[in-house]
């Protein structure tokens, strides 16, 4: 099968240790029946493609490792009176190991790509408990677009924060995955949402997503917020936590300009501030935010898409940085 695979580790030009050619087909680890093989109709990327590329989280060892941890598509080899019969239409939740499922149980968690061989080819293993029906209502390219960043907000903003129709919140560094996930997701719910970004471009994408203010990192938000969604890291790390009414809470899943800011623990201390940690989410995370999608309309801005001979360009678009919304691979 055709498969984008990481197959060197180059820290200052991760695309350049991609490569895309024909692999050993998709099949279970020996002895798992409890694994199905999907079929890939669309795979979207994120940042963490480029990690594992970089070496962060893959080794040398490893090589060559398909990348991609999201996908959307249709079971081909399987337990067809199991949870996800031949010929279901499938999004895989991200999470291999959750409580056992599938695997060992001292495993410990792990997505595609760092384990086990990733989505981004024409089929994909994974554990059977790893597939969620896919809602009619949306694409295969819809579909693949939420399983990562999109779960990640969705968790975010509504198990981690606990936040509530009318509630404010603000979100840093809006062309993010994550970020740009919680502010449509946000404002779907009913939060003030307010985004910050240095491009005007992707400010403006935040309005018309749904943000009721878009600023510049750094300037003063036009209220205090109930939360922050803060995936940026030291560079906006004092901001989020001055944007805070006291009793706020900030929710970190992410710091990709470092992770060693000022901790600003007199404004924590005194305005009684909560720091909350997030990775990814639940199988039940994905479940009902499918049926947030569903039910409100709501769908994932697509940057572009791209065929998965030219996994390459893909990947040089999200590096870029200049994308809004996901970059989706077709098989």
């Amino acid at each position: 099968m055709l498969a984008a695979f990481a197959a060197r580790i180059s820290p200052d030009d991760p695309v350049s240790g991609l490569e895309v050619a024909q692999v050993p087909d998709a099949a279970p680890p020996p002895g798992r029946p409890d694994w199905s093989v999907v079929e890939v109709r669309a795979a979207a990327l994120n940042h963490h493609d480029l990690w594992s590329l970089r070496g962060v989280g893959l080794s040398a060892r490893q090589l060559p490792m398909v990348l991609g941890t999201d996908a959307a598509g249709v079971v081909v080899d399987g337990q067809d009176d199991g949870p996800a019969p031949l010929g279901s239409e499938v999004v895989v939740y991200p999470v291999i190991g959750t409580t056992g499922h599938g695997v060992g149980p001292t495993e410990r968690r792990s997505l595609p790509s760092e384990h086990y061989p990733g989505t981004l080819a024409e089929r994909v293993a994974v554990p059977t408990w790893n597939l969620v029906p896919k809602p009619p209502e949306l694409t295969f390219t819809e579909a693949a677009c939420l399983p990562t960043a999109w779960l990640t907000a969705y968790r975010m903003l509504f198990s981690s924060a606990q936040l509530r129709p009318g509630d404010r919140v603000l979100v840093q560094g809006a062309g993010g995955g994550v970020a740009s996930a919680a502010i449509a997701l946000g404002a779907a719910a009913g939060l003030e949402v307010v985004a910050t970004s240095r491009s005007a471009a992707k400010r403006e994408h935040a309005l018309a997503v749904g943000a009721v203010a878009a600023i510049e990192p750094g300037e003063r938000s036009p209220f205090r917020v109930d939360a922050v969604i803060e995936t940026v890291g030291a560079a906006t790390w004092s901001h989020s936590i001055k944007a805070l009414r006291p009793g706020g809470v900030v929710v970190v899943s992410g710091a990709t300009t470092g992770d060693q800011p000022g901790a600003e623990l007199t404004r924590v201390f005194f305005n009684e501030l909560r720091v909350v940690g997030a990775t990814m989410g639940t199988r039940a995370d994905l479940e009902a935010m499918l049926r947030f999608v569903v039910r409100t309309g709501l769908r994932p801005p697509v940057d572009s898409v791209h065929p998965l001979a030219d996994a390459a360009a893909a990947l040089t678009r999200l590096a870029s940085g200049e994308h809004l919304g996901k970059v989706v691979v077709l098989p």
